[in-house]
């Protein structure tokens, strides 16, 4: 006998043996699931549209910039501070945090 003889005599013994046709092993509930997963698919689409919707209203009212106003020239600022006016330099503050609490002045 051949080698090319032995080869197709053993050939047939190392396939598989015929089974179900392919997809039977699936079940009865196989794709069932399906629209379920559609609906979910879309109602994330829909969450996801409205998030971004609602995001760019909020992002149109923020500034342009965070950094502080520069302060205004005052003409005619010549005389003595008005106590009440809020932008007016105070007294500089003493450092007491190397005071022990308690023995700061009353």
């Amino acid at each position: 006998m051949t080698p090319l003889a032995v080869w197709w005599t053993v050939l047939p013994l190392a396939a598989p043996p015929p089974g179900a046709p392919p997809g039977s092993e699936r079940g009865e509930e196989f794709g069932k699931t399906s629209p379920i997963a559609l609906v979910v698919i879309l109602l994330l689409g829909l969450a996801t549209a409205l998030l971004i919707r609602s995001m760019n209203k909020q992002l149109r009212k923020v500034p342009p910039s965070f950094d502080p106003e520069p302060p205004e020239s005052r003409e005619g600022d010549d005389g003595p501070a008005d106590p009440d006016d809020p932008v007016a330099p105070t007294a500089p503050r003493t450092d007491r945090t190397a005071d022990p609490p308690g023995t700061g002045s009353s």
